[in-house]
């Protein structure tokens, strides 16, 4: 979702809300289940599936029930994971020629939270949706989109041209409360003293955005390992950005609603348990423009970021031999001087093979580094056991027309529900021009926070899946009474490992340190290294440990 818009732009709104409960994954696809559900509501019947990862499989970890290696081989660079940074990682590899190198990864199809699906109506996301306008600092993001031809000039510039098919169309936003639906996602009722807090805490954050330390350096940057580590800023690590909220006076319970809104859409958790730093630089980091878009504007696709994924899978494709593995488990790691070695499985082979390596480059979660390493430093597996992870449920629901609502606001491509548990939807069709409306694909974000993250997984996967349909279907009836009338086909997707949760005290946590701290044999290149599960970071996260492997 897209809460980026002008502070300024809407009035708040004096009703309080209080959100208690959206995105991402580890293991590999599970055969969906199908299921015809009548809710008895007078509506059609409409086909229901449920995906995920395939949890026998990664979870054979536990008990390391592997066959032995049948041999042997050599590689020179071994990447695990094909997410964002393992992709970003081969691509950096490749840009300095260097081909030598294989990528592992455990699904069938590359991506990542990335991933995507597709229909005979349209492609749709699976997870990740948008990419905001690259900043200065975001070189290699701009650099890679370049390549892909979403980038067209101006790469070096405060404000590049983008493809117009990129930047999405207007309608870009709007928000559904008191029964309408409204342009913008700021609610327009405003109290005199809340319109008052919106304009200071759009000053302050215009102040963090043009605010720099003694080295040029800028409180809150993406990639955030190159903001600043200035004591002024990092301090606010210290406390949640709920308690910092009202510590600077802000009391209204619409800006309070926002930046609730802000951090379950980033980070998967609420105000009250993310950073203040985290929540800040949700608004403050975030100022890249272009020539061709509004401020505001982002970069999305009808499959949202598996557009991004699939074009560098494509590129490498054009440009290395047998770049990829997929169906490849990471059984066992085991690093020494000079040299790692790695036992992968291959599901679809039923075989383990050892590869001896000159490096690895760990592009997946870290819990799952510390469960395959086999001789990790002693601190390691006790400072990664420290993040957490927040589990989201995605929902694409296959609609025969798009849905009727109340006015005055049109349908747009972020649909954000006020006093949700979750965050609303995307439209996957948004982005093509039709004559006259058509079949259409919504994709809903559901982020179970506001509860440990261990209790919420469980939830996620305890209940049963056509339960999580009729929740779902509950809460879009709200502002579409008669979705279930015009639903074909709805599916869910379960992410147990969603993102980390940037929690009061992540900049400086321990895992942090192990993490970046992993060089020779063996570099890390995932985005639990910023503790922040975003394109930019993982991108910065896989160039950074091409360049160090």
């Amino acid at each position: 979702m897209a809460a980026r818009d002008a502070l300024s732009a809407h009035p708040a709104d004096p009703q309080s809300t209080h959100p208690m409960d959206r995105r991402r994954f580890l293991t590999a696809l599970s055969a969906p289940a199908f299921a015809a559900c009548d809710f008895k509501n007078g509506a059609p019947e409409f086909k229901g599936a449920v995906f995920g990862p395939a949890m026998a499989l990664g979870h054979r970890l536990r008990n390391n029930d592997f066959p032995a290696p049948a041999e042997t081989r050599n590689l020179d660079i071994a990447i695990v994971g094909g997410g964002v940074a393992g992709l970003s990682a081969a691509w950096r590899l490749a840009k300095r020629g260097i081909k030598t190198f294989r990528l592992f990864e455990l699904e069938d199809a590359l991506g990542g939270n990335s991933r995507a699906g597709s229909s005979a109506v349209t492609p749709y996301p699976w997870g990740a949706h948008y990419l905001p306008l690259p900043t200065r600092e975001s070189v290699h993001v701009r650099a890679l989109l370049a390549d892909l031809g979403v980038l067209k000039s101006g790469i070096d510039s405060d404000s590049p041209v983008y493809d117009e098919r990129a930047i999405v169309n207007g309608p870009q936003d709007r928000l559904y409360r008191n029964g309408l639906w409204q342009e913008g996602l700021l609610p327009r009722m405003v109290a005199p003293k809340e319109l008052d807090q919106y304009k200071r805490f759009e000053e302050l954050i215009e102040r963090f955005k043009q605010s720099q330390d003694l080295f040029g350096r800028k409180p809150f940057a993406i990639p955030s390992l190159l903001a600043s580590r200035d004591v002024r800023t990092t301090s606010l690590d210290a406390t949640d950005m709920r308690r910092w909220l009202v510590s600077q006076g802000f009391d209204s319970p619409a800006l309070h609603w926002y930046v609730d809104y802000a951090c379950r859409d980033d980070y998967g958790s609420l105000s009250r348990d993310t950073s203040a730093w985290a929540g800040l630089h949700y608004f403050a980091s975030r100022e890249g423009r272009a020539k061709n878009a509004d401020t505001h504007a982002v970069l999305t696709w009808p499959e949202g970021n598996g557009f991004l994924t699939r074009r560098t899978e494509e590129w490498l494709q054009e440009r290395v031999a047998e770049p990829f593995s997929r169906n490849s488990l990471c059984a066992k790691l085991v690093t020494g001087r000079g040299f790692a070695e790695i036992d992968i499985f291959h599901a679809d082979q039923n075989r383990s093979v050892r590869y001896r390596c000159k490096r690895v480059i760990w592009a997946a979660p870290s819990f799952v580094l510390a469960r395959v390493w086999d001789n990790p430093p002693p601190p390691f597996r006790p400072a990664v056991a420290d993040i957490q992870t927040v589990p989201w449920l995605v929902a694409n629901l296959h609609l025969r027309e798009p849905p009727a609502d109340t006015g005055p606001a049109p349908l747009a491509w972020d649909n954000v529900l006020y006093n949700s548990n979750a965050l609303g939807y995307v439209v996957a069709t948004h982005q093509v021009l039709r004559v006259r409306p058509g079949a259409t694909v919504l994709t809903y974000y559901w982020p179970h926070s506001g509860e440990a993250p261990a209790a919420a997984r469980k939830r996620l996967f305890d209940t049963p899946w056509p339960e999580w349909i009729k929740a779902v279907l509950a809460d879009l009836k709200r502002p579409h009474p008669d979705i279930a009338k015009i639903l074909e086909r709805i599916e869910i997707w379960r992410w147990g490992h969603g993102m980390p949760q940037p929690s009061p005290g992540f900049l400086n946590a321990p895992a942090r340190a192990a993490l970046a701290n992993l060089k020779g044999p063996l570099v890390f290149a995932h985005s639990d290294l910023s503790g922040m599960s975003l394109f930019e970071e993982a991108n910065y996260a896989g160039v950074r440990a091409a360049d160090l492997a």
